[in-house]
């Protein structure tokens, strides 16, 4: 079979289509707001075009069908924004006014027609799969079949507990129950964070604010030479490639009260343990901000990890240094290679990587597609 040609929908910096050039397939088309996620999607799928568009537009639809140059899509794929999907919302998906990205994701399919799609989205999104597959049936006809399951990117290698909703459509002959009975086959031990983090240079907490442009090998740079272990780990998110280089392995301000709370904390440690309790300045309302510091635990899997970080690294703190993750080591838990490259501003590379599907949990599953493909 040719490579099947693949346009990546809501695309951020292309974590979902990394792995799916890594399964076989060719991207031709990721579709964006962001700026800077869209430079890194271009700097890191070489040959594909990245169009800055706002899918909720109908004009959208002619300027994919446009950059594809009349070649069939074979495959679509994408993480719709929806915020109707949370559990306390009660109003159907498709007339929800703030669903509008789910809608364009809805009319760009019916416009090309893939053989195959895929819908990436949050756990929230399982509750409205019937609505979610009536309008994909309105749309699209009776051509397609459909299936939806939880996964979690922990079962594929990945050192992140993070679980989403897959829901994959496919028409002649390409049949999703097919693919999800070839994903099983792809599972395997997960690494942990230490798994992911070993190896990589020390780095101290920037001890100024507004410092994010100055380089300095205390608190990081913004690439510099470097010899990587070849570990496991490396080998399983580099393959046996030899990468030379360290990019966005930079750390950010932290207070003096924070660098001692990630001092203190052991690791597994949220804000209620006893050791920061003199520090925390909550009083009575300490169960509520639980969460607001978290030390990660270098034998486990890593949490969910998440955009939230380009706001603080609070709970996400490194398990042997008094700092929190760096770009680059959320990069890694996310599996994506070490010669993906994160342009921007840093706290934009922080954006990136946490709305980014895993790249090797993509890749299971663009493996899984192939190798259901009829």
């Amino acid at each position: 079979m040719h490579q099947p040609i693949t346009i990546d929908l809501f695309c951020g910096c292309g974590g979902l289509s990394k792995g799916f050039e890594q399964a076989g397939c060719a991207i031709a088309v990721g579709a964006d707001t962001d700026p800077h996620a869209l430079a890194t999607f271009e700097r890191n799928h070489h040959g594909a075009r990245a169009l800055r568009l706002d899918l909720a537009l109908p004009s959208a639809v002619d300027a994919i069908t446009e950059a594809i140059e009349g070649r069939e899509a074979d495959i679509v794929l994408g993480g719709p924004p929806c915020q109707g999907f949370s559990m306390a919302n009660r109003q159907r998906v498709a007339n929800d006014p703030r669903n509008e990205l789910y809608k364009a994701y809805v009319r760009v399919l019916a416009a090309l027609r893939p053989r195959c799609f895929v819908m990436e989205n949050v756990r929230g999104m399982l509750r409205r799969t019937s609505e979610i597959v009536a309008d994909l049936s309105n749309a699209l006809g009776a051509d397609y079949g459909y299936d939806c399951r939880v996964v979690n990117a922990r079962d594929f290698g990945v050192p992140q507990n993070r679980e989403r909703i897959l829901l994959i459509g496919g028409r002649d002959g390409l049949k999703p129950e097919t693919v999800f009975r070839r994903l099983e086959t792809h599972r395997r031990k997960p690494f942990t964070l230490g798994d992911a983090l070993y190896g990589l240079p020390p780095l101290e907490a920037r001890p100024e604010k507004n410092m994010g442009n100055v380089e300095d090998v205390r608190y990081g740079l913004t690439v510099r030479p470097f010899d990587y272990p070849r570990t496991d780990f490396y080998h399983f998110i580099n393959g046996h490639r030899t990468i030379a280089q360290l990019h966005n392995h930079k750390n950010r301000f932290n207070n003096p009260r924070d660098i001692e709370i990630y001092r203190r904390l052991p690791q597994g440690a949220n804000s209620l343990h006893e050791s920061i309790a003199d520090l925390m300045p909550y009083g009575r309302r300490r169960n509520i901000f639980k969460d607001k510091y978290f030390k990660l635990a270098a034998d486990q899997p890593c949490k969910t990890i998440t955009s939230h970080m380009r706001y603080d690294c609070n709970m996400y703190v490194h398990p042997w240094e008094a700092r929190g993750l760096s770009p680059r080591e959320a990069a890694r838990i996310q599996t994506f290679p070490d010669d993906f490259v994160f342009l921007g501003p840093q706290n934009a590379w922080y954006t990136q990587v946490g709305n980014a599907v895993p790249v090797k949990l993509a890749e299971a599953l663009g493996r899984s597609v192939m190798e259901a493909w009829p």
